[in-house]
């Protein structure tokens, strides 16, 4: 069991910043898979190979598994590669950071996008966090107001204490 701090949770981002995250990270997957669409008509033109016929015309349910894919490597890659942050994070200034207020280790960054692609998921976040969130012991924290109030809270413990020039 990981250490939990309360300043993670008292940063934690507002519902309306994870939907905001969540429009952002949905419109550059849909980007993505817009890419690897076109990408994949044009090897099937030279190739004639029918695996890449199937990736566009495979149906509903081939749309479901190809773009759960897609989605789990968007998300893993993104949030390993760049610590914690995706498009949408970027944008809003938020961050996926470990419960015990460390950087996530991969197997958290791999749990988290494995529960994302679980079907409805997303309407885990009724509750106060989602699935992808409590199972990997992370959160989307607010960084500005975390980082100042540590920065808050190492002065105060820094009190009293001589400073070396």
């Amino acid at each position: 069991m990981r250490k939990y701090l309360q300043i993670v949770d008292r940063n934690k981002a507002s519902l309306g910043t994870r939907f905001a995250n969540n429009i952002i990270d949905t419109i550059v997957l849909i980007i993505i898979n817009f890419i690897i669409s076109f990408i994949s008509i044009m090897i099937y033109n030279f190739t004639l190979l029918h695996f890449f016929y199937f990736y566009n015309n495979g149906g509903f349910l081939w749309d479901i598994f190809t773009g759960s894919i897609v989605a789990f490597f968007y998300f893993f890659l993104w949030e390993k590669l760049s610590e914690g942050k995706t498009p949408g994070k970027y944008v809003t200034g938020t961050v996926v950071i470990s419960t015990d207020g460390q950087k996530p280790t991969t197997k958290q960054y791999l749990s988290r996008s494995l529960y994302r692609i679980i079907p409805f998921e997303a309407f885990t976040f009724f509750g106060s966090d989602g699935w992808h969130d409590s199972m990997s012991d992370t959160r989307v924290i607010d960084i500005k107001n975390y980082e100042a109030e540590k920065q808050t809270k190492s002065d105060i413990d820094s009190l009293g204490n001589k400073e070396i020039a």
